[in-house]
């Protein structure tokens, strides 16, 4: 009898687990808010589907007037605005170089540095950090080793190079830049797909397929000069034509990117053409400033871009200086040296190494681009 009077006051211990399950309220609150996350993910999944459905039209509308709109090379406003990507030094970088010497053959003599005997490499591990911002990078995991990868994509700027033209202008810094760049571009492109043609002043580089141009025009004054030959143009006495942009100006009609240089051969002596041309036998010319003459030019320039830039299809950039390195002096080495032997960068960041004087007339350039949304 007690046994069984024990029995039922006491319920079975299976019984006893259910009851504090059901009763227990952190287990119930854990229960109404599984159900109430589980209802919220499938009536937003339903809600999600329905705004599809309801703007699919609308979303194929644009998507059609965004392929239909003319596509811009290389638009201004979809990058970062906010960095300065010309404030900044220049730092070591072991994944470079993006090409080797022997990769491009399209390289000139006096640029193929290993070819002639330079016995280091260093040179070719450099580069550009801004202060405020860093040049895009990918970085790539693998096996927790973390490897970067330079952004540069050449397929990515062929494409934005289809059916476009591109044109650098001005003296060997430009012809650096415009070589440079093929040497990047040239490697995915197949051997029967490229071509490179020089004529005069004039090189084109041809991505077949892409019906894209990449070329160079030798004019080191912009305007008109003695020294407008491509290949033989070491003259002392430089003399600029007054008024004489559009000449060499008819060939860069129609470009739908132009990316103007000019600075250096502005620091010699210089005179100006007034009147005639250069092979008549009178002609009138007068000594001139090299500020006067870089203002003429830039004023020229200017001149031409407003006339013959659609600014609506078309990008002009201009380089205006680069740092000489004639005297070591100049940047704190032996005072009767120049660049021989020199193998790192300049680290004072106050150093400009060119002449300040000429960035006044340069300004005309900046008002014209700020006036013309370029």
């Amino acid at each position: 009898m007690s046994k069984t009077t024990g029995d039922k006051s006491k319920p079975p211990p299976s019984s006893s687990v259910s009851r504090a399950t059901l009763l227990s309220p952190f287990l119930l609150l854990a229960f109404i808010f599984s159900i109430a996350v589980f209802y919220f993910i499938d009536f937003s999944w339903y809600v999600s589907r329905v705004q599809d459905h309801e703007h699919s039209d609308t979303n194929q509308k644009i998507s059609a007037l965004e392929k239909t709109r003319e596509r811009l090379p290389f638009a201004v406003g979809e990058g970062n605005n906010g960095c300065d990507l010309f404030s900044g030094r220049w730092v070591r970088d072991y994944d470079r170089p993006l090409y080797e010497e022997w990769e491009c053959p399209y390289l000139e003599p006096q640029t193929t540095c290993l070819e002639h005997g330079r016995p280091e490499k260093d040179y070719q591990y450099w580069r550009w950090q801004p202060d405020g911002c860093s040049v895009p990078s990918t970085t790539l995991t693998l096996y927790k080793i973390h490897v970067r990868f330079n952004c540069f994509n050449a397929t990515l700027m062929l494409e934005g190079l289809r059916g476009k033209r591109m044109m650098f202008v001005g003296d060997s810094l430009n012809r650096g830049q415009f070589t440079s760049l093929i040497c990047l571009l040239q490697r995915i492109i197949p051997q029967h797909a490229k071509s490179i043609q020089t004529s005069g002043s004039l090189t084109v580089f041809t991505a077949k397929e892409y019906n894209a141009t990449i070329e160079f025009y030798w004019a080191p004054f912009l305007l008109e000069s003695n020294a407008d030959n491509p290949f033989k143009h070491r003259v002392r006495d430089r003399i600029i034509r007054n008024g004489s942009v559009d000449k060499h100006g008819e060939h860069w009609k129609g470009a739908d990117i132009l990316v103007f240089n000019s600075y250096i051969w502005w620091i010699s002596g210089l005179r100006i053409l007034l009147q005639g041309s250069f092979e008549d036998e009178v002609k009138e010319i007068v000594d001139i400033t090299r500020e006067d003459g870089y203002h003429i030019a830039m004023k020229s320039l200017v001149k031409w871009i407003n006339t013959n830039v659609d600014p609506q299809r078309s990008r002009v950039f201009f380089i205006s200086m680069s740092p000489t390195h004639q005297r070591s002096y100049k940047w704190g080495g032996d005072e009767n040296g120049n660049c021989y032997n020199e193998t790192t960068m300049i680290e004072d960041p106050s150093f400009f190494g060119a002449k300040k004087s000429l960035m006044r007339p340069s300004r005309h350039l900046e008002r014209a681009f700020v006036l013309q949304a370029f």
